[in-house]
């Protein structure tokens, strides 16, 4: 009885032979990727990454390669029905040090590359091809129980798997690398595999460059290797802080990313998500509901009212203008910049000295009006953040289009992003490409200090890097007081005065 006798009692309510032909073509066909998927994934070096690659059945041809954690890039290489999965499974410190620090052998890294991934696809292809025939061969045995029938499903997949590769050969489409499909934190950095152009035109430039992305590689998995040790808690509360998005749609993938890998639990936007704040603008913000988790907004000096407006419109938006919202169990505190500089015909006040007084008397309005404690201040300028020492815990800004951070004397720390969108087109005004600037900020879930952050940064137009950084927040229980803090002097140093 059992699954033996199950199959038998299938077996005979296949009549005629046509029937039972198909019957025993699709049964092989069953057995052999079944072969195929237990035996036949392969491991092997090519240059100093280990990786893994596979086959499996698909209706449209592709190669995926998975580079964890950073996400994947999908080739439309054939149209066989067969992808081909390569998946960088570890990075071997040894080889990577000596490939990157000898020259000689930094030289024949692109041949090398080459020589091992195509000795590495030969031997998946003959062992998908012995894995699949055994497979056919086992479960038609099974299935079918006489010699005959399962000769005949070993010879409809021989023929399947000739034709496959067949397929796979004649439809073979080589200039499919200059046009991958990114997923994941890939999805911010297309530069990776260099100028289409130059792929197409000189296959050299193309060795190079892949060259450069394993050694790029290389060097962020040494990079995650020497964090900090942080046990970042599950429980604990994850902001991704991002800001100076600036119209540039690269910011949505790299949020997309990280709130799905890193998982997220809400975003907070520190303000100039867009260049001019005018109403054809307001499209580009349709992309908040996507992320599915708060996103939290206040208004910067490219940001119109209008801007504002058209955030809140949206799914999960949280819009903050002088107000308190918790947020996924923080309580945040946010305000608007007051400027709004691509008005001309208002003149703005961008001194030291006004922003200072404008951020003490909203620092003040918060403990005079708001009865429980805040959590979390996001404001859009520096300046106006610094002028809450002593009033939070924590202070979220941007503008400044370069990341820093800063513990202030009463406590208070703040902490400057850089630019998520790289600054938009701003980056081709300048010789140094502006990076793509995000952090991750743990929270605990039952003090709400700050615990830890991690800075993602990516290498801006042109470059080739992705960085992750540890930070680990040495005294989260500290005190937070009124007392000395630091305040830009009009020489635009930092001085330190008595708060008000």
């Amino acid at each position: 009885m059992g699954f033996m006798s199950r199959t038998r009692s299938l077996v005979p309510s296949v009549r005629g032979p046509f029937a039972r032909g198909v019957a025993i073509v699709v049964i092989a066909i069953a057995g052999a990727w079944l072969g195929i998927s237990l035996g036949g994934p392969v491991r092997t070096s090519v240059g100093p990454v280990d990786i893994g690659m596979s086959a499996a059945p698909s209706w449209s041809g592709e190669t995926v390669v998975d580079v964890h954690p950073l996400g994947t890039l999908t080739f439309d290489t054939h149209d066989a029905p067969v992808a081909l999965r390569v998946t960088l499974d570890n990075i071997n410190p040894a080889r990577a040090g000596a490939l990157l620090e000898d020259p000689r052998l930094s030289s024949q890294l692109p041949t090398l590359l080459e020589k091992e991934l195509r000795e590495g696809v030969k031997t998946l292809a003959l062992r998908a091809l012995l894995c699949g025939l055994l497979g056919a061969l086992l479960v038609s045995l099974i299935v079918f129980r006489r010699p005959g029938a399962a000769l005949a499903g070993l010879l409809s997949v021989v023929v399947a798997m000739a034709a496959t590769g067949a397929g796979a050969a004649l439809t073979f489409r080589p200039n499919s690398v200059v046009e991958p499909k990114y997923t994941g934190l890939l999805a911010g950095a297309p530069s990776l595999v260099g100028s289409a152009e130059s792929i197409v035109t000189r296959f050299e430039s193309y060795r190079s460059q892949l060259a450069k992305l394993v050694n790029n590689v290389s060097q962020l998995y040494d990079t995650v290797s020497s964090l900090p040790i942080y046990d970042s808690d599950p429980t604990s509360i994850r902001i991704l802080h991002v800001s100076d998005i600036h119209l540039n749609p690269v910011a949505w993938n790299l949020i997309r990313s990280v709130v799905g890998q890193f998982k997220i639990d809400a975003i907070v936007d520190t303000g100039d998500l867009t260049d001019h704040g005018t109403s054809p603008e307001d499209k580009f913000v349709e992309e908040i509901p996507t992320f599915g988790v708060p996103y939290v907004f206040v208004r910067g000096n490219h940001d119109s009212k209008a801007t504002q407006r058209a955030v809140a419109k949206q799914k999960h938006a949280v819009v903050l203008d002088d107000t308190v919202k918790e947020v996924a169990g923080l309580r945040i505190y946010g305000v608007g910049d007051p400027r709004f500089t691509p008005d001309k015909s208002v003149e703005v006040d961008s001194a030291a000295e006004t922003l200072t007084a404008l951020g003490h008397a909203y620092a003040t309005r918060l403990g005079q009006a708001f009865k429980q404690p805040v959590d979390l201040v996001a404001v859009h300028d520096p300046t106006i953040a610094r002028a809450f020492s002593g009033a939070v815990p924590m202070v979220l800004a941007g503008h400044a289009h370069e990341r820093s951070t800063e513990l202030l004397p009463s406590g208070t720390r703040v902490l400057v992003q850089g630019s998520t969108g790289g600054a938009g087109l701003r980056a081709l005004e300048h010789d140094e490409p502006t990076p793509v600037a995000a952090s991750v900020l743990y929270f605990d879930r039952k003090t709400h200090r700050l615990r830890a952050w991690d800075d993602i940064t990516l290498g801006g137009l042109g470059e080739q890097s992705v960085q992750i950084e540890r930070h680990v927040e040495t005294d989260p229980g500290r005190t937070i007081s009124p007392g000395p803090t630091v305040t830009p002097s009009p020489t635009g140093e930092a001085a330190d005065t008595k708060a008000p």
